[in-house]
């Protein structure tokens, strides 16, 4: 496996865009929706697959298969360089947070990451996805049965919600809310288990079960998933009508004070 070598640039601190810099006839492949400017001389096609094999129509169509499986999009934009000198197309995240950059040759040349996680790669790249091993992991792992596998030996870029940390470990055992994991390298094990007693379970606030990551490799950790954001934002929309329910009682106006409105 050869991807093309791209250079990048990391623009902005909570809504990040990546340039991505491409070489004359180089290639990077994202996700539809994901572009947001690009140099006049830069071309782009829509097509089934990450275009890293030749598989013909029946694997074009095989692998447009797994992307809706996933709730994808059927087709993955190929933006190329057509001109000559170096050209940049910029992507962006869909919501705040942060995009890492992967260097896929550095971290064993696989990642496993959740389904919405991938935004664009390195032409080469070969996206595909990944069966959860456990019955228990699919039902409770926040992210199904299914996640999604990047391998390659050039350049990916992820995005995860607000800030990003890298957990490295070596044999250690790992706890994470579920829905906090961005990502892992090929070397982690990933397994569900009941988050602590059963008070705990469905009192403390932390959900039924915890994700454990075990074993050696690289760990990507998010603090606000999205899932995590759209719940804030619809406990705190308001009701049908424009008007919480019970607002304009005694009782609702307090409430509303000890919500801070």
């Amino acid at each position: 496996m050869k991807c093309h070598e791209v250079d990048y640039e990391i623009f902005g601190d909570d809504m990040q865009v990546v340039e991505v810099e491409l070489d004359p006839n180089e290639t990077v492949v994202a996700e539809a929706g994901a572009m947001n400017w690009m140099d006049d001389g830069v071309g782009f096609e829509a097509r089934m697959g990450d275009g890293s094999k030749d598989d013909g129509f029946v694997g074009k169509l095989l692998s447009a298969g797994k992307r809706v499986i996933t709730g994808e999009s059927i087709f993955m934009t190929h933006f190329t360089n057509n001109g000559s000198g170096k050209k940049r197309v910029a992507f962006a995240a869909p919501y705040p947070g942060k995009i890492v950059p992967l260097d896929m040759s550095a971290i064993g040349g696989e990642l496993i990451c959740q389904k919405d996680a991938f935004l664009c790669a390195a032409f080469g790249s070969e996206l595909d996805i990944a069966f959860t091993r456990r019955l228990g992991t699919g039902f409770f792992g926040g992210e199904g049965f299914i996640l999604q596998r990047i391998r390659g030996d050039g350049m990916a870029f992820v995005h995860a919600g607000g800030t990003v940390l890298e957990r490295r470990l070596k044999g250690e055992v790992l706890k994470v809310d579920t829905g906090c994991i961005v990502g892992f390298t090929s070397g982690i094990d990933y397994n569900i288990e009941r988050a602590g007693s059963l008070k705990s379970m469905f009192f403390g606030g932390e959900g039924l079960f915890l994700a454990t990551l075990r074993g050696t490799g690289t760990v990507y950790l998010q603090s606000l998933p999205f899932s995590r954001m759209a719940d804030r934002i619809l406990a705190h929309a308001p009701r049908a009508g424009g008007r919480r329910k019970g607002e304009g009682s005694v009782l609702g106006q307090l409430g509303n004070l000890l919500d801070g409105d």
